[in-house]
């Protein structure tokens, strides 16, 4: 699949783009709180130049004084106890500040509220269970919310996944609040499985098995995209009707023309060519238009689901392996070849004869750009493997909260968790956080069919010990655009979300 397409893209790292820029580190501020997701997602507010950070642990979210960008400030934090057990996700418009709040337990529902800047409640709307991501729309019209639904861990209670669609129009006190839901999808399990959407667990319906992850608005708001991650598909929302109108499938990645580095007991950077498709399976994902068109771009992480004894993961070398599919099958479980990857069972065993016809990895190891029908436009195919290979070579697909060299490459290696879409000087990029490994990846995609790579930032260090605080930026979680009209220091942010290492980064783009 787009076997072709993607083998052109590895010649690509040999060449920046002639619009390039860099991600320079204006100020940090750090919480003091290792691997505890106390600095998560976040938002910028230009007319109070205040920056809202989730912070996981205290169920709450730091507000950072950032007019001088060089020494961002904690000067408080809103408190979210009495709505629930976890904020999860931010989101700022026109003064007004949306939170997503999970209950306890998760599955039971959760809510959105909304405040000032001073932390004082405008509105809450209880809206399905686990909003686990908030957006509002760039009308300023409605809030957005993705209800994960997940279920507990003996899958005795398993809600339904939903999306929250608060139409506020007519101001908060006169909002109206949708709940978008997938049960009309119940009745057609089978044809959506046959077009490619995954529904896995023998026990829930479509409805319980869709996990909405993350919402991308159209810059017309008019439509949202919404990342099915588990499911490995994108949802598409009608905002003003309030409807689910498709899902799209994004099918199955082919490695064989790429590479990859599969084991994490090789000893070494072990590029090759593997019988390997993957699922996308994404996280992070942002929306853009360009010549009318509408496009959306993903963050290609993966995930499994692990539920008390419940577990959709398998390493190949203790899968059954066809032997007509796999002649040399033996040779391929070796955990130096592919015998310690996390496959996909239910995706890797097609005839359901109880061994794998085909080998089904998780997560795309890479950033695509999406037409809005679901069309694949652009996959960064094996570029993140192939450049951290050339450039870190002594910390190659190490993981985000110990120094270990290849600890990464049997899982999803780098792990791609956001893409943050910025325009400068009329020219679009994206940034791509890598989760495991850390930094930003910075493509120029202004065509969106050629992007251009632009730069890699990292700001580890990996003599330091992450559990003292002194590694650096460990885990970017959430990543933000502003533009040089809303910048304190009119040049353009990015502002980074450091989930490991509990600290939010500033960068400037010059």
């Amino acid at each position: 699949m787009h076997r072709l397409f993607f083998a052109v893209l590895s010649v690509m790292l040999m060449a920046a783009s002639a619009h390039a820029l860099e991600l320079t580190p204006a100020g940090t501020y750090s919480s003091g709180i290792f691997n505890e997701s106390a600095a998560e997602i976040v938002a910028f507010d230009p007319e109070g130049k205040q920056v809202y950070v989730v912070n996981a642990h205290k169920n709450v979210v730091d507000v950072l004084d950032v007019s001088d960008i060089a020494k961002p400030v904690k000067k408080t934090s809103f408190d979210f106890s009495r709505y629930g057990k976890g904020a999860n996700s931010v989101a700022y418009h026109d003064g007004m500040i949306a939170v997503a709040v999970e209950a306890d337990p998760k599955q039971a529902p959760g809510h959105v509220v909304v405040v000032d800047r001073m932390g004082r409640t405008l509105a809450a709307f209880r809206v399905g269970a686990l909003p686990d991501m908030v957006t509002f729309s760039p009308n300023g019209k409605y809030i957005l919310a993705a209800c994960e639904g997940e279920p507990n861990d003996d899958y005795s209670n398993d809600p339904e996944g939903s999306v929250s669609v608060i139409d506020i129009s007519a101001g908060l006190d006169k909002a109206v609040n949708h709940s978008v839901r997938f049960t009309a999808f119940n009745p057609v399990k089978e044809h959506l499985q046959a077009q490619g959407v995954r529904i896995s667990h023998p026990g829930s319906t479509v409805a319980q098995d869709l996990e909405p992850e993350y919402i991308a608005v159209s810059p017309d708001s008019r439509l949202a995209f919404v990342t099915l991650q588990e499911n490995n598909s994108v949802a598409v929302v009608d905002i003003a009707e309030a409807r689910v109108t498709k899902i799209l499938p994004l099918g199955l990645k082919d490695w064989s023309g790429l590479v990859m580095d599969a084991s994490d007991k090789d000893g070494a950077i072990n590029l090759k060519h593997w019988p390997v498709y993957s699922a996308y399976m994404p996280d992070g994902v942002s929306a853009f238009a360009m010549d009318g068109r509408n496009y959306f771009i993903t963050a290609n992480e993966g995930d499994s689901r692990e539920y008390g004894d419940y577990a959709d993961e398998k390493r190949l070398g203790k899968a059954d392996l066809d032997s007509k599919a796999f002649p040399d099958g033996e040779a391929l479980k070796d955990k130096k070849a592919l015998g310690r990857l996390k496959t996909i069972p239910d995706l890797s065993d097609t005839d359901g004869d109880g061994d794998y016809d085909r080998i089904v990895a998780f997560g795309g190891r890479s950033f695509s750009i999406w037409d809005e029908n679901g069309g694949l436009v652009f996959d960064s195919g094996d570029m993140f493997e192939r450049f951290l290979a050339r450039d870190h070579a002594e910390w190659f697909n190490a993981t985000n909260d110990e120094n270990k060299f290849d600890d990464r490459s049997d899982d999803k290696g780098t792990e791609p968790e956001s893409a943050e879409i910025g325009v400068i000087d009329g020219r679009t990029y994206v940034f791509v956080g890598l989760e495991r490994m850390g930094g930003i990846m910075v493509f120029d995609i202004t065509d969106p069919r050629k992007p251009a790579f632009v730069t890699y930032r990292l700001d580890r260090d990996f003599s330091g010990d992450p559990g003292k605080g002194t590694a650096g930026d460990l885990g970017p979680e959430g990543l933000l655009f502003v533009p040089a009209s809303e910048s304190p220091s009119g040049t353009p942010l990015l502002i980074v979300g450091n989930e490991v290492s509990g600290t939010t980064t500033i960068y400037t783009v010059q």
